[in-house]
């Protein structure tokens, strides 16, 4: 056995490791896409008022100021699950009327707390935002905000 590598012995463990950790990364990249699409919100599931509702969230910036799924800035509380904290997988019209009023009365005045602005929002709008923050509370996110106040 030689001592060394010889050309074709290089050149045959070069493509055999490109080779190999080529389909690797092809078996890595199937295993997530399928992770993802089984564990995440259906896209199909999408309607008109919930696409509204995202435009809303992005037209009025309120990523500047909460966070989505643990994106955004930590100003203000995490909104991923205030869809739960307010109560809507079990009632689903109260949880719409305390966001609505919630929504309402902003800014709320209340000394030493930080004041969310009043946007002025129609009802519609209000309900498209509510929509799309439903849509967000029924993503998989595997646990994410760790605790219920977000």
């Amino acid at each position: 056995m030689a001592e060394r590598l010889t050309k074709s012995a290089t050149r045959n463990i070069f493509y055999g490791g490109s080779a190999f950790f080529f389909v690797i990364f092809v078996a890595l990249t199937i295993h997530s896409h399928l992770y993802m699409t089984s564990t995440s919100a259906p896209t199909s599931a999408m309607t008109d008022s919930i696409v509204r509702g995202k435009h809303l969230w992005e037209r009025h910036s309120c990523i500047n100021c909460h966070s989505l799924l643990g994106e955004g800035a930590y100003f203000a509380p995490e909104l991923g699950n205030v869809w739960r904290r307010y109560g809507g997988h079990e009632d689903r019209e109260g949880a719409r009327a305390a966001f609505a009023a919630w929504m309402a009365s902003q800014p709320s005045g209340i000394p030493g707390r930080r004041q969310m602005p009043q946007f002025n929002l129609t009802e519609q709008e209000i309900n498209d935002l509510a929509d799309f923050l439903e849509f967000v509370s029924r993503i998989n996110t595997q646990g994410w905000p760790p605790n219920e106040a977000g």
